[in-house]
């Protein structure tokens, strides 16, 4: 069976890079196998992760280049160069136009800190979605991992998992036990189930094959 080749997007520290890494060192993503590691921005801990594991990486900046569209398309042409079947958003902070969604359609998946459809959209990203979460005072909130369309976290759900707010939570603490106990096992779960095509979109919706 040919392996899936999955392409990481990243921005940042790389916690869900590290996830997805573990989770393939123990065969929990199935045929798919991590072939390179792509960040917005220089010098990124993501990379470092990547490297120590032997994962091939690429530096994309994105503010060398004017606008979206002309990242974007720089984007696309680098997701084609590495032969991408699945592209995972893990702590991408760039927004990519249509263009490289209508090139790989239900082939990017992105985890979410919160149950979509709340606390979601533009805006919405890092503490900003624990803060707003506090302040609405819900007793759950947790993660979702969907499939990347042009409009932001609009693409069909894959997996969600709901995690409780405790009295007393701060932004960070909520942040960090979402990333525990929902952000790091379902996020390598639905890019297993999509290695082994297990997920069918229709009429923008997932069902999961058993």
């Amino acid at each position: 069976m040919n392996k899936t080749n999955i392409v990481v997007l990243v921005s940042g520290g790389g916690t869900n890079l590290q996830a997805l890494i573990d989770a393939e060192k123990r065969g929990d993503l199935g045929n798919g196998k991590i072939t390179c590691v792509i960040s917005s921005k220089e010098g990124a801990f993501a990379l470092t992760r990547a490297e120590n594991n032997g994962i091939k990486t690429r530096t994309l900046v994105r503010k060398n280049y004017p606008d979206i569209a002309s990242y974007s398309k720089a984007m696309c042409t680098v997701l084609k160069e590495e032969q991408a079947d699945l592209i995972v958003y893990a702590g991408f902070m760039t927004i990519l136009d249509e263009n490289v969604c209508d090139a790989f359609p239900n082939k990017m998946i992105n985890v979410h800190p919160a149950l979509i459809p709340s606390f979601c959209g533009k805006g919405f990203y890092g503490l900003h979605v624990h803060e707003e979460a506090l302040k609405k005072g819900v007793k759950v909130s947790g993660a979702t991992v969907h499939f990347v369309t042009a409009e932001c976290d609009a693409g069909p759900i894959i997996l969600q998992k709901a995690v409780e707010v405790n009295e007393g939570d701060s932004p960070e603490t909520l942040q960090k036990r979402i990333m525990e106990q929902a952000e790091w096992k379902i996020l390598p779960k639905a890019v297993k189930l999509f290695c082994d095509n297990k997920i069918i979109v229709e009429n923008g919706k997932t069902r999961i094959l058993e």
